[in-house]
């Protein structure tokens, strides 16, 4: 195989050839193969050749013609939807979803398996609702594993991506010390050994999809916040997709201490953002309160937590003042948990979402605004925005299934086996332990 100066091979460079064209044409197209060279900077042989290919592979196809000025009419070129298809799994705070993709993200199935007792993150049931959750939603479109490009998943905690054998996720909140999620997948036998997973922080996975394709579209830098049961964050420091991929960074904001011996969080510490501004920790304020939420640390199940979160605020809108107070209290707590991430990071976007921040960012956001900017030093403040996220509650799965996109576009839309994962020393053990 020849090799340039830069050590790059002429398959590499194929590679990031056919990489470029489908990343354009993801993002920008349709577009003409005239239109590609100005806009890959590849030569119009380059572009003639890395079509030809992406056809013949059933990657591309014709999306019509326009006329061009005073020569041919130009044949537009689109990413062929069903050419290849995609999983994303949310591994949430009280149920698991997996949803099935076509390559434009178009939804094609879903499945969704509620974790019962609520909060109970055992190992074992929860890779095997993926494990079921993925044979039914392929089952339920009809589609089989030859185009399955990858499954991302995302999860709470700390992922170690570079861990031997496989990602582990370290989850202090949910009891998950160094569990082998990776390793414990792939031994499932669900998905043939070519088929990779990819796992990460679910926050970060929203704040990709935030910047790919949602609120954050057009921004450099972006602090994603996933405000639900818990609080979680990405730090985005280069919002564009063009690349491939998005640099995030996953940043624990729920714990960050905003109370010194204050209220008990779930991780264990005292006064940290999320014991103040979680879903869970607000409903049990408003009951201590004499208010409708749930007084139980347990809290409710799936549609409950929801439900009561739900009836929280329309007291608020109705105005009780028990109401009111705690939702303008979480307001206060979130805003100086953001002026930190200001202060820290200076980012150019704040957006919120998450099922909890979506249902009550229009009726707390002015306020975090306010308390945000307040606590925050003037200049970073002064140039960031603070706003709901775009994409929705469901974002986390949608996001999960922009990570085998994004390896897709790095390989150049080639499929390629994951290494083989050799068995970590005690892993069968973590499908039965908690955490």
């Amino acid at each position: 195989m020849t090799t340039g100066r830069s050590g790059r091979t002429v398959r590499d460079l194929r590679r990031g050839n056919r990489g470029a064209v489908l990343q354009k044409l993801y993002f920008g197209g349709p577009m003409s193969r005239q239109e590609l060279g100005p806009a890959t900077g590849l030569s119009s042989g380059s572009v003639s050749n890395v079509v030809g290919e992406l056809i013949a592979d059933g990657l591309l196809e014709e999306a019509g013609v326009v006329d061009s000025d005073g020569g041919r009419p130009r044949t537009l070129l689109r990413v062929s939807p069903g050419s290849a298809h995609l999983i994303g799994v949310d591994v949430g705070e009280t149920r698991v979803r997996v949803e099935l993709f076509d390559l434009t993200l178009t939804e094609l199935a879903r499945a969704e398996t509620p974790l019962l007792p609520r909060g109970c993150y055992d190992v074992g049931p929860i890779v095997d609702h993926i494990r079921s959750g993925i044979g039914a939603a392929l089952a339920q479109a009809g589609v089989g594993t030859d185009r399955l490009l990858g499954v991302g998943v995302g999860v709470p905690g700390i992922v170690d991506r570079e861990a031997p054998g496989g990602a582990v996720v370290h989850g202090q909140t949910i009891g998950w010390d160094a569990v082998p999620l990776e390793a414990l997948l792939r031994a499932t036998g669900a998905l043939p050994q070519e088929v990779p997973y990819l796992i990460d922080n679910g926050a970060r996975t929203l704040g990709q999809a935030e910047m790919w394709f949602g609120a954050g579209r057009g921004a450099r830098d972006a602090v994603v916040v996933l405000f639900g049961s818990g609080v979680g964050a990405s730090l985005i420091t280069d919002g564009s997709p063009e690349g491939g991929s998005t640099e995030g960074t996953p940043l624990e904001c729920g714990h960050l201490t905003v109370s010194v011996r204050g209220r008990r969080c779930r991780c264990g510490a005292r006064g940290c953002l999320e014991a103040y501004t979680g879903a869970e920790s607000l409903l049990a304020r408003w009951a201590e309160r004499g208010g409708g939420g749930p007084a139980d640390a347990a809290g409710p199940a799936d549609e409950e937590e929801e439900e009561a979160l739900a009836a929280l605020l329309a007291s608020a809108l109705a105005g009780d003042p028990v109401a009111r107070d705690v939702l303008d209290e979480t307001a206060e707590y979130l805003g100086a948990g953001l002026s930190d991430l200001i202060n820290l990071f200076r980012p150019e976007r704040i957006l919120i979402g998450g099922w909890a921040g979506l249902l009550l960012g229009p009726y707390v956001l002015p306020a975090v605004r306010e308390h945000a900017r307040r606590h925050a030093l003037r200049h970073p403040a002064a140039r960031v925005s603070i706003d709901l996220g775009s994409l929705g509650p469901d974002a986390v799965t949608v996001g999960a299934a922009t990570l085998p996109l994004s390896a897709f576009f790095t390989t150049g839309g080639r499929r390629t086996a994951p290494p083989a994962a050799p068995e970590q020393p005690g892993w069968r053990t973590a499908l039965t332990r908690r955490g």
